[in-house]
C-alpha cells in the first residue's frame, strides 16, 4: 500500500499531548463531569482557584464557555464548539482562549468503561508551539487530579 503523502509537507508539526488516567467511577459519571455545569465547578483548573462560570451546549455545533481563577487571581477565560458528542464515550470540541482566538486548538476526551470504573483519554492537538502545549500539559495534569477527588477515585 502506498503511502499517504502529507498534504502540505512544509508545514511543520503542530505539537499535541495525550493524558491516559483510570478513574473510580463509571463512564456515565465521567462525561457528567465534562458536561454538566454544576459538576465542572468542582474541579475544572489547575489548582484551587474558583471556576466562576460554567456553561454547555452539549451537541454537534453546541458551545461551552468556562472562566476560572488560579491561586495566583488571575482569570482565564476559554471557549469552544463541540464537534463530536457521543454519550458516555466521546466528547470533541475546539478550544479557544479569549486572549488568543488565533491559536484554536482541538481536545478529544475519550471514555472508556474499565470494570467498576473508567479509563479517561485526553487528547489536545493544534497547539501553536511546545511551550503551549507544556502549559496546557500542566493545567490539564492538575485538572485531572481534582477531577479524581471530584469523583472520589
Amino acid at each position: 500500500m502506498p503511502a499517504v503523502a502529507n498534504p502540505n509537507p512544509g508545514a511543520p508539526i503542530k505539537p499535541s499531548l495525550t493524558i491516559k488516567r483510570r478513574l473510580n467511577a463509571p463512564p456515565e459519571a465521567v462525561y457528567a463531569a465534562w458536561t454538566d455545569p454544576k459538576k465542572l465547578v468542582h474541579w475544572f483548573g489547575p489548582d484551587q482557584g474558583p471556576v466562576t462560570k460554567a456553561v454547555t451546549d452539549v451537541r454537534v455545533g453546541g458551545r461551552f464557555h468556562i472562566v476560572f481563577h488560579t491561586e495566583d487571581g488571575e482569570e482565564h477565560d476559554v471557549s469552544g464548539i463541540y464537534q463530536e458528542v457521543v454519550p458516555n464515550r466521546k466528547l470533541q470540541f475546539t478550544w479557544m482562549w479569549r486572549t488568543m482566538p488565533e491559536r484554536e486548538s482541538l481536545v478529544t476526551i475519550l471514555v472508556k468503561p474499565d470494570g467498576d470504573g473508567a479509563i479517561l483519554t485526553l487528547i489536545h492537538e493544534q497547539f501553536a508551539d511546545e511551550p503551549a502545549r507544556d502549559r496546557h500539559e500542566w493545567g490539564w495534569t492538575g485538572s485531572l487530579n481534582k477531577l479524581e477527588r471530584a469523583l472520589g477515585a
